[in-house]
């Protein structure tokens, strides 16, 4: 798949709603060789073609792709790729913009409670004061244009730190409502825990990025 070339109007599809618990619940397709290296290539156009421009109505279609083209197509190409690879990399990038559209009171929420115990993370992230719905999702759509049209691994390193905060408001939230919802609190446990995952494998992609050496 190609980023859109400025003469092809895309189809709208509507984006299929998306959580964190979601982020790794996609199928790719039946040969996992040829999908790799499709996966590599479309990952690596897109990447080259929004930081080898300076329109910024490009970087804002790069960043709008899921939604113009809908994310399970995104799905398709990159979420059975490694994690600590491009085409994985931005998968996570997306999915996490997409789960913030989605839920931006839900996420602002977590955000909220998970910054008191991360305040280095808190400001690697750069969510604006007070960490409301509007502040997550411009947060989100800001990450995302960072990959295009700045630092690569830093906007790796602030999705990760966002996914690191969002984990332990989860935990906060699992703490206060095990009593009354242990099923809720035991779906938010282990929410958190596959969001520290997701920060693990952002962060050692931003490192591979430094060296030369994601792909």
């Amino acid at each position: 798949m190609s980023p859109n070339n400025g003469n092809d109007v895309p189809r709208p599809h509507k984006p299929k709603p998306f959580a964190p618990l979601d982020f790794e619940d996609f199928a790719g397709g039946a040969d996992p060789a040829r999908v790799s290296e499709a996966a590599h290539l479309a990952a690596q156009a897109l990447v080259h073609r929004g930081r080898g421009s300076d329109d910024p109505e490009i970087t804002k279609r790069l960043v709008k792709l899921a939604d113009q083209q809908g994310l399970e197509a995104i799905a398709e190409m990159w979420s059975e790729s490694p994690a600590r690879s491009l085409p994985g990399a931005l998968w996570r990038l997306y999915a996490i913009r997409a789960a913030v559209q989605s839920h931006p009171d839900k996420l602002a929420a977590f955000f909220k409670a998970g910054t008191s115990s991360a305040e280095v993370s808190k400001v690697i992230a750069g969510v604006a004061e007070p960490p409301g719905a509007d502040e997550v999702r411009v947060m989100a759509d800001t990450i995302l244009s960072g990959a295009f049209d700045g630092d690569f691994d830093v906007a790796l390193d602030r999705s990760a730190a966002f996914c690191r905060i969002v984990a332990l408001g989860q935990t906060h939230h699992a703490d206060s409502t095990e009593p009354s919802n242990e099923n809720h609190a035991t779906k938010l446990t282990l929410s958190s825990h596959r969001l520290v995952k997701t920060a693990e494998d952002l962060e050692a992609a931003a490192a591979a990025w430094r060296r030369g050496e994601l792909d």
